[in-house]
């Protein structure tokens, strides 16, 4: 007999990409550090699920996921035959207070560039929804869940730069990404900052929505 299980690749970002995971406080992976995850009940759908256990596990709740795909490799589990279905989602890392509770003894926000060893096939789903992700950002907007409601140019290039690991040309990035008609000049420079004060802008949610459900190829 198999059972099903969920886990959930929670995105958020402030200087850089993250990944929000918690410190398993008892079984066979106790002190290890995992995607939040849980069992599914016989009374509650795979979205009730994932939902339920996310918010048990973290205290994050309200945010919208998408389902991945299910993991179901017959040794992904060490005792006995399980399969996973996975979702994943984007949040303001900065507007969630994350409280460790369930299962799990803590839980943090870890940069994908220092991800420590992750029980199971946690690293292969978090490898595929990473690819999923930047996949994703160059055929519709990335940045409305992500970055705060104001930011500067720069921050939103660092976004693009943390999904896709690489170094963009800043006047390139610019000009394609104002030439899309997708941000708002909020006629504001930063606040209480050592640096120069940047410009900041906001998404124009109607041209994000738009360009979110016409694909697009944003060559970077």
């Amino acid at each position: 007999m198999e059972d099903l299980s969920i886990d959930c690749v929670i995105f958020g970002f402030t200087d850089e990409l993250k990944v929000l995971l918690v410190e398993h406080a008892e079984g066979i992976s106790k002190g290890r550090w995992a995607l939040p995850g849980g069992w599914i009940t016989y009374d509650e759908s795979l979205d009730e699920a994932a939902y339920r256990i996310l918010y048990l596990l973290t205290g994050v709740e309200n945010n919208f996921l998408e389902q991945l795909q299910a993991f179901g490799a017959v040794n992904r589990f060490p005792t006995k035959r399980v399969v996973t279905v996975a979702y994943y989602s984007m949040i303001r890392a900065g507007d969630v207070d994350i409280v460790a509770g369930y299962t799990a003894s803590d839980a943090n926000w870890f940069s994908i560039r220092e991800i420590p060893e992750l029980p199971y096939d946690h690293q292969k789903i978090l490898d595929y929804a990473l690819t999923q992700l930047r996949g994703k950002v160059k055929q519709e907007p990335i940045g409305f869940n992500l970055l705060p409601e104001k930011f500067t140019l720069l921050q939103l290039q660092n976004l693009y730069e943390s999904i896709l690991q690489i170094k963009l040309d800043k006047p390139n990035f610019r000009r394609k990404i104002l030439g899309m008609k997708l941000l708002v000049d909020c006629e504001e420079k930063q606040d209480g900052v050592s640096h120069r004060a940047a410009k900041l802008y906001r998404f124009d949610e109607e041209v994000y929505q738009s360009l979110k459900e016409h694909k697009f190829v944003l060559d970077l």
